[in-house]
């Protein structure tokens, strides 16, 4: 359930209500009893990491340069496994 914030007009006070969307809104501060309004915040939302928008919504040119890189990467990555496994089979007798 969202978490709405009021203030009070006559004593400025703020508090917090845990209400359903359908529920009415408060009407009343719970200290003075005075008329109390709903405060907007922004919401509790953080993004972490080097950038999701890079690789998931970005122009048609960014994105063939990451699929080019991870191409890239893991040719790099079966070159070395395959001149590992040349050199395991050159050292058996």
């Amino acid at each position: 359930m969202p978490i709405y914030e009021y203030e009070c007009e006559v004593c400025n006070h703020r508090f917090e209500v845990i209400q359903k969307i359908s529920d009415k809104p408060v009407k009343k501060c719970v200290l003075c009893q005075g008329k109390v309004y709903k405060v907007f915040s922004a919401p509790g939302l953080l993004f972490k990491g080097s950038g999701w928008y890079v690789t998931d919504y970005a122009n048609p040119e960014r994105k063939k340069a990451v699929e080019a890189d991870k191409k890239a990467a893991s040719a790099d990555s079966g070159s070395v496994k395959a001149v590992s496994k040349e050199s395991k089979k050159s050292e058996t007798p």
